[in-house]
């Protein structure tokens, strides 16, 4: 009977999916900290492995995924973490932050041709990526989602839409993500991020777009073919300021889980989302310092 047990313990143990291999860090820092590497679920406090993190996640309808925009490892695991949950359910869909609406069609007609064997010789070109987003460092995930089966999803707002929301605030529905701790947060944010240069008289309308971005992901998400993934800014997919408030506000009933990528060193709160993936860090800049007088 013993070794009936460890032979069907074996053979359960040889029908897990291979995950892919993790990719190395590419970031300077932190290579020792005591959290490079490791997972939390900040809901429980339990460190996870790799492999717990993805059979959390593929049971999610909606993962949300946050990055620090320039870190090269936060683009590293992102792949990684779209490639094993493909292993563990199938992919509905992945939505960017990095894509407008006006870039859609742009990016079904790329998939097209993908789906064909066509050579795409300039591939940003043909998508229209917009320079705001270092091509370098979204380029490998962007050109694996071209080739995969599930539609690759603009999540952002429309220059034109931005303008638009700038000039006139739209009101937005729910009380979720219109509390007044929430805007409070949200403007802090920005001031600090706008270096506290920005007329304070300009704060409202810059609040209006944050959030006017988080209600268009949100909506993206719902619609989209689940489950799916969303790939924003860390600000975006925070748990208590961003897309989930706006989802809660929509839908109470749309489950989703969220997941940090964050520098070792940048501890994450249980507020914030329900895991997070500490990687190596870049060295800090002052971003600011050429803005001061």
């Amino acid at each position: 009977m013993r070794v009936l047990v460890i032979a069907l313990l074996a053979l359960l143990a040889g029908c897990q999916s291979a995950l892919p291999p993790l990719p190395a860090w590419q970031s300077p820092l932190g290579l020792t900290h005591a959290d490079l590497g490791q997972i939390e679920d900040l809901r429980t406090g339990e460190r996870l492995t790799p492999r717990q993190l993805v059979e959390r996640l593929a049971k999610a309808p909606r993962v949300l995924v946050g990055e620090q925009h320039d870190n090269p490892d936060h683009h590293a695991l992102q792949l990684w973490l779209l490639r094993a949950l493909a292993e563990q359910r199938q992919q509905g869909s992945l939505l960017l932050e990095m894509l407008t609406p006006d870039q859609q069609p742009r990016v079904d007609a790329v998939r097209e041709q993908f789906a064909s064997g066509d050579t795409v010789a300039d591939l940003p070109g043909a998508l229209y990526w917009l320079p705001g987003w270092d091509w370098a460092l979204y380029e490998a995930l962007v050109r694996h989602a071209l080739g995969q089966p599930y539609p690759l999803l603009a999540a952002n707002l429309q220059p034109a839409e931005v303008l638009q929301v700038y000039r006139q605030p739209a009101i937005l529905s729910g009380t979720a993500s219109t509390a007044d701790r929430v805007r409070q947060l949200l403007l802090e944010q920005i001031r600090v991020s706008h270096c506290g240069l920005l007329p304070d008289s300009q704060l409202p309308a810059m609040l209006a777009v944050q959030q006017q971005r988080d209600r268009r992901m949100a909506e993206v998400l719902l619609a989209a073919p689940a489950p799916s993934l969303l790939v924003a800014g860390a600000f975006h997919v925070r748990r208590d300021l961003g897309v989930p408030l706006h989802l809660v506000d929509l839908n109470p009933l749309a489950d989703s889980l969220v997941l940090l990528l964050a520098e070792v060193g940048k501890p994450v709160s249980a507020d914030a989302a329900d895991f997070v993936w500490y990687s190596a860090a870049l060295p800090e800049q002052d971003h600011c310092a050429e803005l001061r007088p």
